[in-house]
């Protein structure tokens, strides 16, 4: 199955994209493929217009409409997600995540901002039809910290969250694969073998 990434960060690097990417990297051991979109490489000028039209906009949108899943990951501001995030995910349609699982993360200077997944990144989530929005993942900046030999380098009890977030998701794509192959399998048996009335 598709996993998207995406990286609502404007800054490079950021402990939000680290963790994202770490994220990213367990799922990809359990087989699922995963690409990745950094809002911030996106047209400045198409995102303020919100303008959907821009070739680079149009392809990016185009990724979200391929994945069945997504990664959000963004810093935490003032108790709010990043704005080049919410000007992405403004140019999505109105079911623009609609079939598709979310897993929603997010990094920020203190605890005091947990809350902001919940009360400002969810609802939009919800409002862009999500099929469903897992558990999300929070992470202080101190929590997810980086080695240049050992990379990522995340506190125990952040591990433990991403270890089941991870978890979630590959169930829950897992489920999703079997019920469209055993939807393709009864298409096909239906195909080959169709219905034939008994009736005189």
């Amino acid at each position: 199955m598709s996993i998207l990434l995406i990286s609502g960060s404007p800054a490079v690097p950021s402990s939000s994209s680290r963790l994202l990417h770490h994220i990213g990297d367990k799922l990809a051991a359990h087989g699922h493929r995963t690409t990745r979109l950094n809002v911030r490489d996106l047209p400045a000028q198409a995102l303020l217009a919100a303008d959907p039209t821009d070739a680079v906009v149009r392809a990016a949108l185009a990724e979200v409409a391929d994945a069945d899943a997504v990664i959000v990951a963004t810093p935490v501001y003032k108790a709010a997600y990043a704005g080049v995030l919410k000007a992405f995910l403004d140019l999505l349609p109105q079911n623009g995540l609609a079939g598709k699982i979310v897993l929603p993360v997010a990094t920020g200077g203190s605890q005091s901002h947990l809350l902001a997944l919940d009360y400002a990144l969810r609802p939009v989530l919800h409002a862009l039809e999500a099929d469903q929005v897992l558990t999300s993942i929070y992470a202080t900046s101190q929590q997810v910290q980086w080695s240049e030999q050992e990379g990522v380098l995340l506190a125990p009890e952040i591990a433990v969250r991403v270890a089941a977030g991870v978890a979630t998701l590959d169930r829950a794509l897992g489920y999703r694969s079997a019920a469209e192959q055993l939807a393709h399998a009864a298409a096909r048996s239906l195909q080959d073998h169709p219905f034939v009335s008994q009736a005189a």
